[in-house]
């Protein structure tokens, strides 16, 4: 399976033109849509109510974020996760 974070604005995609896929691509959204909303990471987290730990360790693509936490950071930001299966 393959997971898609969907913007609500196709112009809010990432700099880099990468498709958002993996942790590495929702780090990627996670980051760009944070900044064009005039967000610190502080911000974000206190609006998610996450910790700023939390916040940068999504920014990082590490692999640990849970999903709620990673839902409600989403929200905060107007974005919603999907998974849809990979064609083989």
């Amino acid at each position: 399976m393959i997971v898609r974070i969907h913007e609500t604005r196709v112009a809010d995609m990432p700099a880099s033109g990468r498709k958002p896929h993996g942790r590495a691509g929702l780090a990627a959204l996670v980051r760009t849509r944070r900044r064009r909303l005039d967000l610190r990471q502080e911000d974000l987290a206190d609006l998610a109510g996450v910790s700023l730990r939390f916040v940068q360790a999504l920014e990082a693509g590490k692999a640990t974020v849970q999903l709620d936490r990673v839902e409600a950071v989403l929200e905060v930001l107007g974005l919603r996760l999907t998974v849809e299966p990979v064609p083989r």
